[in-house]
């Protein structure tokens, strides 16, 4: 595992990290915006104090509590990783991602007092026009979530012998 946090979480922290201050030293908070691609991604800094899709976003204590959660999520994967319920490549791989997306937004949390939220695309379908704004860090999230599903139906648990 460690191999994988050095190899693919550190990296995609970095890249998370390294992105989101470009855009807060270069971006003025959701007054400027950058055109990727005309009518289909561009770059925008948004202020995230909530969740997924900005969810329970501005409450007065949110950014402490989903703060909380993410320390909270780090430990629970922690304890299941050492107790073998990641058994394959697949299920550490997602693992390495979801430690890499949780630790990105926690930093946000800490440095800003919030998530930085940037990318934007609108892929104009009806529910999904515009998609929500959002991170590398979410990505990993995402990535991770799916890696996970697809692990669950592929990898079985180590049986412990008494």
């Amino acid at each position: 595992m460690l191999r994988l946090l050095l190899l693919l979480s550190l990296p995609l922290y970095i890249l998370d990290q390294w992105s989101k201050h470009w855009i807060v030293q270069n971006i003025d908070v959701q007054s400027e915006e950058l055109v990727v691609v005309e009518n289909f991604f561009t770059i925008h800094h948004v202020k995230n104090t909530g969740i997924a899709f900005g969810q329970f976003n501005g409450g007065q204590y949110s950014n402490y509590i989903f703060g909380g959660i993410a320390l909270g999520a780090l430990a629970l994967i922690t304890w299941l990783y050492r107790k073998g319920l990641f058994p394959g490549g697949l299920s550490r791989t997602a693992i390495a991602l979801l430690a890499s997306g949780v630790c990105g937004n926690f930093t946000d949390r800490i440095l800003h007092g919030y998530v930085v939220d940037f990318l934007s695309f609108d892929l104009h379908v009806k529910f999904a026009n515009p998609w929500p704004t959002f991170n590398v860090a979410d990505s990993c999230v995402v990535v991770a979530a799916i890696l996970l599903a697809i692990a669950s139906f592929k990898e079985v648990p180590e049986q412990k012998t008494a």
